[in-house]
């Protein structure tokens, strides 16, 4: 698919989302919607900025750092995307993450906060809670949300609730 007709496509499956969040009764200019472009080339990050996507989320690191290498090289009119990471945070990948990561949805614990502070601060965060008692899903336990959140607050980043 041409990167005209994926952005096309993005564009039509963007209005059906906001109709269905006005029709929920929201307001489509006060949510913010990620395009989540996982396991898609970087000809899908195009698409959604020509959408008007300009969040683009990714749960891997390599896969965000590739590319963000190949717009890069690509040019153009990108300079409004914002990288969204969802995936879990390995602190070794803060440092290359950094500089390209503007929000930081998957925080968990305190340690992954202080890394992402250390080398981008003001860096928006949210914190992920684990909602169930699987040990192999990350997350932080709802009783440690309001210390995560306040420990948080105190390294120079935005903490969205």
């Amino acid at each position: 698919m041409k990167v005209t007709d994926l952005a096309v496509d993005v564009a039509r499956r963007l209005d059906v989302l906001r109709d269905r969040i006005a029709t929920a009764g929201g307001d489509p200019d006060q949510v913010r919607v990620v395009a989540m472009t996982k396991g898609f080339g970087p000809e899908a990050v195009v698409a959604a900025a020509a959408a008007g996507l300009h969040d683009v989320g990714e749960n891997y690191a390599r896969e965000l750092l590739d590319k963000s290498a190949a717009l890069r090289h690509l040019g153009g009119p990108l300079v409004d995307v914002r990288w969204n990471y969802l995936g879990a945070i390995q602190r070794n990948k803060v440092p290359a993450l950094a500089p390209l990561v503007s929000c930081w949805q998957t925080v968990a614990r305190e340690v992954e906060g202080a890394a992402i502070a250390r080398r981008r601060p003001g860096a928006e965060v949210l914190v992920e809670v684990a909602v169930t008692d699987d040990p192999g899903r990350n997350g932080c336990p709802p009783a440690s949300v309001p210390d995560l959140v306040a420990a948080l607050g105190t390294m120079d980043l935005v903490v969205h609730g």
